[in-house]
């Protein structure tokens, strides 16, 4: 029952309680079982919240705890030197490296208006999975009947299958949000190009309008990554208000705010198990968004000539997709083959031990994965960085680089380096989810695989 002592000794000491000795199973029985009814338990009268418009109990007392004093608690806050750090790193990227923050897909040299209807009509379906749009650009070509309105309002089923998610999930739900989607340019007599005439080149009518859509799957996200699309592929030119669209938060760009220190919290981010309806990942989600506008304003002031005047949204690529997705992950992996040898490698896929040249499969002979580090924490870290598709081949637009930019700002040398985690979220519905978790009180069982 040691670990069970040392946790009751902890809440001790933060009332300047004497400690207790070892306690025995009576005792840790009975301490489980209060932890457990305070956290994960409620009972008739405990009271409601709302969540996605509808009304719920709440989870536990815990869970009234929690959505009442998580901010505070949390206490989240905008590092204004470290936001001043980055924006000097980004303005010298910007300096160094044309169209950086410009460049995002090759269109298939597809007009203005198809690039805008292929994004549209496939952003909603971004869920469960990744949607490689270039792989849609290049469709539109082959295809060009597949993103016709009309067609996918008669044919929804078809346009999923169309676009490769027949096999992806949630059918209905991808029918409904295309089916929908189509029907508000069928009654508008318009294309999603169109808008930006529609509502006069102002981005911020154009996003208030996406927003009030209902059932057709445009979540802030991911209307703020059609609208930077539209911006920065030049679909739409001279647009009003560009400024409004944030940096799109996901795991990827509040991790780097974090690693970075733009972003700070009072104590480590709780784990979703905690984190009841997803105030916290709410919380840092728009926190986040906050520290990436504080970085543009930042450089926008500093150097009024030089950098990206449409708005932080066109930091997002850079941020998420780049130092998020490729140099900022567990990438440099530690092998050891059976025989002994240890190496590096540049990823996880490597099958054939650089020191005896034997293939896993062969001879008896196996390839361990021992250990994954962040490239920015190893000094071979460059062989990971260097051989990314952003900095060699085709998708090139860092060249020669064999750091990520911000490891002088997330110091991984230095002895207090933390691999900061970004929140993760829970559903509230669906089979895994808070809706099927619930128990009273002294009825037992409950949780996420209920």
């Amino acid at each position: 029952m040691n670990n069970m002592t040392n946790f009751i000794n902890k809440i001790m000491k933060i009332f300047n309680y004497e400690e207790v000795g070892n306690i025995d199973i009576q005792q840790a029985r009975k301490m489980i079982n209060i932890i457990n009814e305070f956290f994960y338990t409620n009972y008739e009268g405990i009271g409601k919240t709302n969540a996605l418009n509808q009304e719920y109990e709440y989870f536990s007392d815990f869970h009234k705890l929690w959505e009442l004093n998580h901010e505070e608690i949390l206490s989240p806050k905008i590092d204004k030197e470290k936001c001043e750090e980055v924006a000097d790193i980004l303005h010298q990227l910007y300096i160094e490296y044309d169209n950086l923050f410009y460049e995002l897909y090759d269109t298939a040299s597809l007009e203005k208006r198809n690039i805008c209807n292929v994004r549209f009509f496939t952003s909603n379906q971004e869920f469960r999975v990744s949607i490689n749009i270039e792989k849609m650009f290049d469709l539109f070509e082959e295809k060009p009947e597949v993103f016709k309105i009309k067609r996918i309002y008669n044919e929804p089923e078809d346009f999923i299958k169309n676009i490769g998610l027949a096999s992806s999930g949630q059918i209905d739900k991808r029918i409904q949000y295309a089916k929908k989607s189509a029907k508000v340019f069928i009654d508008k007599n318009i294309e999603p190009y169109d808008l930006f005439e529609y509502f006069n080149k102002d981005i911020k009518n154009i996003k208030v309008y996406l927003k009030g859509l209902d059932g057709v799957g445009l979540g802030k996200k991911k209307i703020d990554m059609f609208l930077r699309d539209m911006i920065v592929l030049k679909v739409w030119e001279e647009p009003i208000n560009s400024e409004i669209i944030d940096v799109a938060s996901d795991v990827n760009t509040m991790k780097v705010a974090l690693r970075t220190g733009i972003l700070k919290t009072k104590i480590p981010l709780v784990s979703s198990f905690l984190d009841i309806f997803c105030h916290q990942y709410g919380l840092i989600d728009n926190k986040t968004a906050i520290a990436w506008r504080t970085v543009w304003r930042i450089w926008k002031r500093k150097y009024p000539n030089e950098c990206v005047k449409e708005g932080p949204s066109l930091l997002d690529y850079l941020i998420y997709k780049i130092i998020g997705g490729e140099f900022c992950k567990e990438k440099l992996t530690i092998y050891e083959c059976n025989k002994g040898h240890r190496f590096k490698y540049k990823n996880s896929r490597k099958k054939i031990c650089v020191t005896c040249k034997n293939k896993t499969g062969e001879s008896n002979h196996s390839i361990e994965v021992k250990e994954k580090r962040l490239p920015c924490t190893d000094e071979d870290g460059a062989m990971v960085i260097s051989n990314s598709k952003y900095v060699k081949g085709k998708q090139a637009i860092l060249h020669g680089i064999e750091e990520c930019p911000f490891k002088n700002i997330c110091k991984p040398w230095s002895n207090d380096f933390v691999k900061i985690r970004a929140p993760k979220s829970i559903s509230i519905k669906q089979g895994t989810g808070w809706e099927t978790a619930y128990t009273r009180k002294e009825e037992g069982g409950g949780g996420l695989m209920a």
